[in-house]
């Protein structure tokens, strides 16, 4: 731990124009191991602008960018979210997956923490209308009128609602192509970022020295595999994003 600090110090430090970061947050960070990044043989030519240094064959990344690129990040999907933006968080790693749950039922957002369907974003109308087929169908279940089935043909339903919850589960709140998608761990989200780009839709991404940053507008350099490092991020951007929802709903002034 005395080597972890020490090193959280030296890149705490270094951050730009002498703004070196508060020691509790220096603490924080290092308590929940955002620096880690993986193995040197893993990083990418285009992360090493956020790779601070190397210990034991392993990346560490440099902290003052990351709370610079947090604090951008923050700061962008508040001001989206502010004008009613819809922002739709994808986190399938056992990392992320309860957080970016938690995070989409709070604030009423469509998630994805299960699985990624290829065509989320780029068949968006083909996947509304297996959406809008799943709603009805578990409405009609809870409502009753399925009873008219058969045993058997009931049982089939159970089984379609059962599948189709693991993938559209979190989707509910999606009726329409979100303005930015937040995603944790970008080498696990690679088709989902991939779609994105495709139709300019801006990405925030938590991402490890092993992704390709130029393919993300709002990276996040920081342990994309520990369930910590994770929450220290989301805890500063779910601020920022309820921050952007109080000011959507408050009232204009004339």
């Amino acid at each position: 731990m005395a080597e972890d600090m020490e090193i959280l110090e030296q890149t705490g430090s270094a951050a730009d124009e002498g703004a070196s970061i508060p020691a509790e947050i220096l603490e924080e960070m290092g308590k929940a191991g955002v620096l880690y990044g993986r193995k040197k043989t893993k990083t990418h030519p285009r992360m090493r602008r956020y790779v601070f240094t190397t210990r034991n064959g392993i990346e560490i990344l440099d902290i003052a960018q990351t709370v610079d690129l947090t604090n951008k990040a923050a700061a962008f999907l508040e001001g989206v979210i502010r004008e009613k933006g819809l922002v739709l968080l994808v986190g399938t790693t056992p990392a992320a997956k309860e957080y970016v749950k938690a995070l989409g039922e709070k604030l009423h957002f469509p998630y994805v923490s299960e699985r990624w369907l290829g065509g989320t974003l780029t068949n968006f109308k083909t996947l509304s209308t297996r959406l809008q087929y799943f709603l009805k169908l578990r409405a009609d279940r809870d409502a009753g009128r399925l009873e008219k089935y058969t045993k058997k043909e009931r049982l089939q339903f159970d089984k379609e609602l059962a599948r189709m919850s693991v993938i559209f589960g979190g989707l509910e709140k999606m009726t329409e192509l979100p303005k930015v998608i937040l995603v944790f761990g970008a080498t696990s989200h690679e088709i989902a970022i991939h779609e994105a780009n495709r139709l300019s839709i801006p990405v925030v991404a938590v991402m490890a020295n092993d992704a390709d940053p130029d393919q993300i507008q709002y990276p996040i350099p920081a342990n994309d595999r520990s369930r910590t490092s994770i929450g220290w991020v989301i805890e500063r951007l779910a601020t920022a994003m309820e921050a952007g929802k109080k000011e959507a709903a408050a009232p204009k002034a004339k």
